[in-house]
């Protein structure tokens, strides 16, 4: 069976994430159903590069799976998306990969941006896709203080109780704190992450910002391994899913 990739943009507001869950509408269920007329009604499976929790967003997320239909990309993409409205899902792209190809395990960087309004009026138009911090930031603390948790680590005090990953082990890359007018952005880029890692991270960083705790505090967090120690796990509407990198790039169109 012909196997293709997706990169997906989507609203996460409104879904209980993108894995399939007992009850409530996911993005895995709403692309897998729009595939189905694809693969001669039977729903296939697809799996993506990162399981997004409950409101929160991609702009980028990679997804594989097999079609009966022997389709050019461009058609499948189309008809994909002609199925997946009025839902905020939209396929940007997509691609014909190897058999083996996984958008999950071969992927080898995996970025996400958090965004937060620091300011005192509440978000309207963008409200749902950040969070509203009123309370001045200083982001450039938050910077310095992000670079005590670069390189490898045990992350078990910015995992969630509920992850189910065998090891804390993980390498952070990338995080990086700047302000852009009225908003403070911070983008984390890994191999893999834990469950809530990065929101954890972003509500240690906050008590940073807030000047309630010294620059060097979150990596003392870090070396405890202990989550209570930790800042609180940010909102979800705040986090975006940015990008999967591979090693060998589909030929996305």
């Amino acid at each position: 069976m012909p196997r293709y990739a997706l990169r997906l943009e989507y609203d996460g507001t409104g879904f209980v994430g993108w894995q399939r869950q007992a009850t409530g509408l996911s993005v895995q269920q709403v692309l897998e159903e729009a595939a189905a007329p694809l693969n001669r009604g039977e729903t296939p499976l697809a799996t993506a590069a990162g399981r997004t929790d409950a409101g929160v967003h991609a702009e980028g997320m990679v997804v594989d799976l097999n079609l009966s239909a022997d389709l050019p990309v461009e058609r499948v993409r189309e008809a994909i998306n002609a199925r997946t409205a009025p839902h905020p899902i939209v396929a940007l792209a997509a691609a014909r990969v190897p058999d083996g190809f996984s958008a999950r395990f071969d992927c080898v960087a995996r970025r996400y941006r958090y965004r937060i309004m620091n300011r005192a009026a509440r978000p309207a138009i963008e409200a749902g896709r950040l969070w509203h911090v009123k309370r001045w930031l200083d982001a450039e603390a938050m910077h310095q203080a992000a670079q005590g948790l670069l390189g490898q680590h045990d992350f078990s005090a910015f995992r969630a109780a509920a992850c189910q990953a065998k090891s804390a082990l993980r390498t952070l890359d990338r995080l990086e704190v700047s302000r852009i007018g009225e908003e403070v952005v911070i983008v984390a880029e890994a191999r893999s992450f834990l469950h809530h890692q990065v929101r954890n991270m972003v509500g240690t960083l906050v008590e940073v910002g807030f000047g309630r705790r010294p620059v060097e505090w979150p990596r003392r967090v870090l070396e405890g391994r202990d989550r209570t120690r930790a800042g609180q796990t940010a909102p979800a509407e705040g986090l975006v899913f940015c990008t999967a990198r591979y090693a060998a790039e589909p030929d996305w169109a």
